[in-house]
Parts: C-alpha cells; structure tokens; sequence
C-alpha cells in the first residue's frame, strides 16, 4: 500500500477492520517513541451530543517526547499545533490510516529549527503507515 499526501496529512488505506487498524496504528506510534495523549471516538461523541450516526472514526493525539520539546524549545507557540493527531476511519471494504503532515503544519511558524523537528516526525510518520499497511 502507497502513502498517499493529502493537503494536510498523508494516509494509507489498509484492508483491516477497524479495530485491527486502530490497534496497529497504536502499536506502530509506539514503536517510533509516540504516545498516546488524547483518544476521541468521533463516531460515540457525536451519537452521544447530536445523536446522528458516523463511520467509526477515531483521532489518536499522538506525542513524541523528545521531538516535542525540541519543537517547544525552538518556538513556545508551537504548542497550538501539537500533539500530532492520526485518525483511522472506515473506508468500504477497510479503513484509513492518516497522520497530520507536520511539515505542513510548521510552514505556519518560519523557524529553521522547526523545519528540521517536522522532517523527522513526518519520517516517524511515515514509517507508522507503514507498518499499519505492511
């Protein structure tokens, strides 16, 4: 499975259910040094506060420690744009992985030092997708 860019992340499509592609997406953050700060199950919330129905559909805050405080070192308003954020979604027959594209993200801020931080995580990243896809 190709990575694919998007104009705010970059995703792969993975023939997983949906909880397998949840737990290897987890898995495989761990594995390049990110945790899991924030879990929102988009599809509970919205039956819950506007009872419609949604696709499963979760967004994992994901954080790496050590390039996280480069990054706040570098810039303190950087924070607004932290932690990285991956959803995985159905998608007909499986499912989405996709990870915010964090060089994207750090065109908001010209700071050279953040440039350098977000290669590295989008690296991180993309080796998260995959192993999801692998």
């Amino acid at each position: 499975m190709a990575i694919e860019q998007t104009p705010v992340g970059i995703r792969v499509k993975v023939p997983l259910s949906y909880t397998e592609a949840v737990e290897k997406t987890i898995s495989a953050l761990k594995g390049e040094g990110f945790g899991v700060l924030t879990t929102i199950d988009v599809k509970q919330t919205l039956r819950e506060k506007l009872g419609v129905e949604h696709r499963p559909y979760i967004i994992l805050g994901a954080c790496n420690p050590p390039l996280a405080h480069r990054a706040l070192n570098a810039e303190p308003e950087v924070g607004l744009l932290l932690p990285c954020n991956v959803v995985v979604y159905e998608e007909g027959e499986g499912c989405v992985v996709s990870a915010m594209d964090p060089s994207a993200a750090m065109k908001l801020v010209p700071n050279p030092e953040l440039e350098a931080v977000a290669k590295e995580v989008r690296a991180k990243l993309e080796r998260v997708l995959q192993q999801v896809a692998g």
